[in-house]
């Protein structure tokens, strides 16, 4: 999982000098199922549940599940979510990362800041003995009583293994000491979806006659970023499979 959690972030890192003002939201999933596939990997994404691409998209008020689209194209100030989840040899990895094109205001650079920060709080409470209900506490805390954002509920965190979504569920809200204990060996995804107004969201169709696709998007128009992490429980703390960085994660990097 290591090694699958490597090549995805390592697609991601790629997509820093991809994503600019004037691309469409398909570069960028060519991109990820390009490099991808030509080092071995499968895009675990396709055809899960009826879904037709390596990735999803999701704009500015897009939460989560937004499909890429040639139409859409990306503008100055824009903020961008990339999720994608991929195999490398049975191995599943799942991370998303909120990108900004170009140069974003302050309310939005606060907006993907926090929610960057909810994840490693939600990730410093994966630890053995911990409950889930102790994850969702820390990012909620931070994100909703802190900072006044809105912490959403419907969609979440996971357990990730033989494949791409299992038990335990890992809400990004929760209580204190409630919840599954974690033990040792499991591995989950921490995900934040945070909106700048209210945590509530809404069904939205992809604009497109030939695709039914369902997403999701903020139910008052503001924006949404989220951050999302494969990790390992182990006995010397919450390890990071999909770091990008490891000099910012050096504290979580596995030694396996």
């Amino acid at each position: 999982m290591a090694k699958s959690g490597q090549l995805l972030a390592q697609a991601h890192i790629g997509l820093r000098d991809i994503i600019k003002p004037g691309i469409s939201l398909m570069d960028i999933e060519d991109f990820v199922d390009d490099f991808v596939t030509s080092r071995g990997g499968t895009p675990s994404e396709k055809g899960f549940e009826g879904y037709k691409y390596a990735t999803c998209t999701s704009v500015n008020d897009e939460i989560a599940h937004a499909t890429p689209r040639k139409n859409v194209i990306l503008q100055e100030g824009d903020i961008v979510a990339v999720d994608t989840t991929i195999n490398l040899d049975g191995y599943e990895s799942d991370s998303c990362w909120t990108y900004a094109v170009g140069k974003i205001s302050p309310e939005d650079q606060k907006l993907v800041d926090v929610a960057k920060k909810a994840l490693y709080l939600g990730i410093d409470q994966a630890q053995v003995g911990n409950r889930i209900g102790d994850i969702g506490y820390a990012i909620q805390q931070y994100t909703e009583v802190e900072n006044g954002y809105g912490d959403v509920r419907e969609l979440i965190g996971h357990g990730i293994g033989p494949t791409m979504h299992e038990l335990p569920d890992v809400p990004n809200y929760g209580e204190k000491g409630r919840g599954l204990r974690l033990r040792e060996g499991m591995t989950i995804t921490i995900e934040p979806m945070i909106n700048q107004g209210t945590w509530q969201l809404k069904d939205k169709m992809v604009d497109d006659p030939n695709d039914d696709w369902i997403y999701y998007v903020t139910a008052d128009g503001k924006k949404s970023a989220q951050f999302e992490h494969t990790i390992a429980i182990t006995k010397d703390g919450p390890k990071i499979l999909t770091s990008q960085d490891p000099v910012f994660d050096a504290k979580y990097l596995p030694n396996f």
